[in-house]
């Protein structure tokens, strides 16, 4: 097995946080170092719509120091952002300060996938595979929520509520005002009840809670119970033990009058009022009666789906990993009705990327986004035939079942399906636009790939069996092999329609054959047959 370590880097709402762990064989990784900063970063912003500017520098500092921690231990740094960086319209700039000045490459993750890694940090922490589980983790701008069953999350549900956004909302600088409590309770009890009833719906066994709110607020329990805790794993926290401490927490109007509570992390006193009663209403809506705690979370979860990769990327038909691929069969089924010519249009796309590599130069990250959205490029006829490349965009934008990838590779997987039909990428359209100047050039070339390969199987017999292509610099030309009593030349003349985009991305001319006679081989161009 690969045993460099790997640094995760975990930038959320509230803080930063570092783990560098040391994969074992056949047994947990080992924690090298842990490092964190209070940052802030989506504090005082309109709804999260907005990074602070001063917070912004704060993360960065802390990135290029993490960055120089990991370094000294050799660690491979895997960075991800949450719901901050998520949902601030001016996110770009976060992105590009963090590579020019820390030279850390942060990726942005969707709530669904920030989900599905906390539930796989915390059962790193918390033996509960065997049992259907609950995992809760509540941060400073979204609440995650999942459903597990053996390591497979069933549920997964990111909620826009968190301690920091629900403090701006109902305790501004974290006092209590007459009625604001209330006015909270009252609030989360219907937010919450919409996933509620889809918990109650699937059950439980055991419920487990992560991440610092519910640390911390656990940790002051266990002191007031009498039973101080040094480590927070597999600590218990009561329903009834919770509501105590909430009512002495709400009871208190001052951030000044917490500062002297027991075990309260002085970072939190004016941030624990929403999250306490955060936590006190979920545990009502689930019907929690005790949780236990899980020191392992979403940076943990990076550390065990890196070492996952690691151990599937000797793969030799290197397709999208199994999750990937799942999550992407699923929502293609979802929606599409012929899912046996999205599947061959994307087998023929693959070939074709394969056997222009030399030209693009694009590799295993490209092939990915490919083949997620050839699979998923029909899925907008769900909603209607006209402009469906249109509606693809959006539902798979939108797509809460895709896990696995980041919010850039969700993205650019809805672009490429986007541009699978009608006009050319463009600048005035706005979400093209929006990309950087190399992700421009990817939805190009996949978007351009991705036309022709559906343009040849445009009567979805799967006529052409498969392709190769030869390049002498100038001209790419593309054979179609098939059987030799099949024919092809409707496809042939869709293909030569639509190759305009893959001409331009590639700066070739681009020519197509037929190949009647190695439909098992890879063949020459000079033996193929039929050119135009």
């Amino acid at each position: 097995m690969n045993a460099r370590p790997i640094g995760a880097i975990d930038i959320g709402t509230n803080s930063v946080h570092l783990v560098v762990a040391r994969p074992i064989d056949g047994g947990p990784p080992e924690v090298l170092t842990r490092e964190k900063a209070p940052i802030r970063l989506g504090s005082g912003s309109s709804d999260m719509k907005r990074l602070d500017p001063d917070a912004v520098s704060r993360a960065v500092d802390a990135l290029d120091r993490f960055r120089r921690i990991a370094e000294a231990h050799d660690a491979e740094i895997v960075a991800v952002a949450t719901s901050a960086v998520r949902e601030a319209e001016d996110r770009g700039i976060f992105l590009k300060r963090a590579w020019d000045e820390a030279q850390v490459d942060v990726g942005v993750i969707s709530g669904v996938e920030e989900a599905r890694l906390i539930h796989l940090g915390a059962l790193g922490s918390v033996p509960a595979a065997d049992r259907r589980h609950l995992v809760i983790d509540i941060g400073g701008g979204s609440t995650e929520v999942v459903i597990g069953e053996g390591t497979t999350a069933t549920l997964a549900r990111s909620l826009k509520v968190g301690h920091i956004r629900l403090t701006d909302r109902f305790f501004p600088d974290g006092r209590i005002k007459p009625g604001q409590v209330k006015a909270c309770h009252h609030f989360l009890k219907a937010f919450v009840a919409p996933v509620a009833r889809e918990v109650s719906e699937r059950g439980f066994e055991v419920a487990i809670g992560c991440s610092g709110t519910i640390e911390n607020l656990a940790l002051m329990a266990a002191d007031r119970s009498g039973n101080p805790a040094r480590t927070v794993d597999n600590l218990v926290l009561t329903r009834d033990n919770l509501s105590d401490l909430v009512e002495d927490i709400t009871s208190r109007p001052e951030p000044d009058d917490r500062a002297d509570m027991r075990c309260l992390d002085a970072h939190r006193v004016d941030v624990i009022v929403a999250g306490a009663i955060l936590l006190q209403e979920l545990c009502k809506a689930f019907d929690i009666s005790e949780l236990v705690v899980s020191a392992g979370a979403l940076r943990e979860g990076v550390v065990l789906d890196r070492m996952q990769q690691r151990e599937t990327s000797g793969d030799a038909l290197h397709h999208l990993s199994d999750l990937r691929r799942a999550s992407v069969l699923s929502t293609a089924r979802r929606f599409e009705e012929n899912i046996e010519h999205a599947q061959h249009a994307t087998d023929l796309a693959l070939e074709l990327f394969d056997e222009s590599t030399a030209i693009h130069e694009m590799g295993e990250f490209e092939r990915d986004i490919l083949e997620a959205a050839g699979l998923l490029h029909n899925v907008g006829r769900f909603v209607a035939h006209a402009a469906h490349h249109k509606h693809s965009y959006y539902l798979i934008r939108n797509s809460e079942h895709l896990a696995g990838f980041t919010e850039n590779e969700i993205e650019l997987i809805a672009q490429v399906a986007r541009y699978h039909r009608k006009s050319n990428p463009r600048l005035k359209h706005a979400e093209f636009a929006a990309l950087s100047d190399g992700d421009q050039h990817r939805v190009r070339v996949l978007g351009g790939i991705l036309r022709v390969a559906i343009a040849l199987d445009r009567t979805y017999q799967r006529s052409v069996g498969r392709v190769t292509a030869f390049d002498d610099g100038r001209l790419l030309t593309v054979t179609a092999v098939t059987e030799s009593d099949v024919d092809v030349e409707l496809e042939l003349f869709t293909a030569r329609e639509r190759v305009g985009l893959l001409a331009m991305a590639l700066d070739r001319d681009v020519s197509f054959t037929v190949d009647t006679t190695h439909r098992g081989s890879n063949a020459h161009p000079s033996s193929r047959k039929h050119h135009d």
